[in-house]
């Protein structure tokens, strides 16, 4: 594959191009932010999508034998999880899958974990449907992030919590969780009757000497008290088509998150995410692996040029996804300084960390998941601005 091409993606409706002036209020940055790559999909999801579109009716669609066995197969090949068809539920994007599954299995008032640094929408979800966000940070020493069990055994002695979100892989920082941290969050939820959501959707993201385990696999206890939340969105760039594959093991969890699915008239899958879904993970494997390595490149040039050109700038290395965790904190400035620095020194539009609450001020999240050409070109920006600083810094 030649994820060296470049693809335009200026005025086609694309979040992350055509909205960067709304959202940053310039158009002259590089657009870095967003979680979507800018690849073409696999060939087999494109030719999939081409001849359904050829077909020219796209009714109402159902989700196939064929659909959930391409799932069932991929979670087998990938992951080493045996799965049954009837364990997928549909749900029109994890983000939604997150906020039914609060609204299914908690009430008002009732406590919900999060780890953050953790994605934004842990946070609304919770807090926007009137439930309480209780945190339990994520450890961060020696430059490493891992769960913080202790914290969360403490939070879960003083008083009934419901459910813990989990993200897995980690969003924004790039953690695989080990087996051993994710058997021992098995216990303590398992000891205390809780319910644990698992953002999964960059398990297939994962690079080498990195291992990731789907919650539900890893025992009884938890296939009996997990939800695990997938999609093809991000490992093979069609978020655009709000598909995913919501995986519940348990009859009686599974019962009661498809009546609250029902309720919202949710259920339905549309015709192109159908086949896209189903092509991606029959014919999309070797793709996902050509990918996987040039995304670690791409890693492995801004880590050694950041290490190199720009030492005040810690960059964490991720175990998976395509987006780094940057440090800026030894810059001593405030989230507004840093955040008008990246945007008017480097040219440069990222996500703000404090967007990914307790733990992420003085940090960035940076998208690699382009060209190598931009990411070049990031690096060189960011390093110009940084002699600047430095110049700047010398004077006072």
């Amino acid at each position: 594959m030649n994820f060296d091409k470049p693809v335009s993606r200026q005025q086609t409706g694309c979040d992350k191009w055509d909205n960067m002036k709304h959202i940053f209020g310039t158009s002259d940055a590089l657009p870095m932010w967003v979680a979507d790559m800018d690849f073409e999909s696999p060939p087999s999801v494109i030719e999939a999508l081409r001849q359904r579109v050829e077909h020219g009716v796209f009714g109402y669609t159902m989700q196939t034998d064929e659909y959930k066995q391409s799932i069932v197969d991929w979670m087998k090949q990938r992951h080493g999880w045996e799965i049954e068809p009837d364990w997928i539920v549909f749900c029109p994007g994890v983000v939604p899958a997150l906020t039914f599954a609060v609204q299914a299995f908690t009430r008002a008032g009732d406590k919900v974990v999060i780890q953050p640094p953790v994605y934004p929408p842990f946070h609304s979800v919770v807090e926007d449907q009137g439930r309480e966000l209780v945190l339990n940070p994520l450890k961060y020493e020696n430059g490493r992030y891992s769960l913080d069990l202790e914290g969360l055994e403490q939070i879960l002695n003083n008083g009934p919590i419901k459910m813990l979100i989990l993200c897995s892989p980690h969003n924004p920082v790039g953690r695989v969780w080990e087996h051993e941290e994710l058997e021992a969050l098995i216990q303590l939820c398992a000891r205390h009757d809780v319910l644990i959501v698992s953002d999964e959707i960059h398990a297939d993201l994962v690079y080498a000497k990195n291992t990731h385990t789907p919650l539900a696999k890893l025992s009884g206890d938890a296939a009996s008290r997990s939800i695990i939340c997938t999609a093809p969105s991000k490992t093979f760039n069609i978020a655009g088509l709000n598909t995913s594959n919501i995986i519940i093991p348990d009859p009686d969890i599974r019962s009661a998150y498809q009546k609250t699915l029902e309720i919202y008239h949710v259920g339905t899958i549309s015709a192109l995410g159908s086949a896209a879904t189903q092509a991606a993970y029959t014919g999309g494997g070797e793709w996902l692996d050509e990918l996987l390595n040039y995304l670690q490149g791409n890693i492995d040039y801004a880590l050694d040029y950041i290490t190199k050109h720009m030492p005040e700038i810690k960059a964490y290395r991720p175990e998976a996804t395509y987006l780094l965790w940057l440090d800026f904190r030894e810059l001593g400035m405030t989230k507004n300084e840093l955040s008008d620095f990246l945007l008017t020194k480097a040219k440069l539009a990222l996500n703000k960390g404090t967007a990914f609450g307790v733990g992420g001020e003085g940090f960035m999240r940076m998208n690699i998941a382009c060209p190598k050409d931009m990411v070049v070109e990031a690096m060189n920006r960011l390093d110009a601005a940084m002699q600047e600083w430095r110049s700047s810094s010398k004077q006072k």
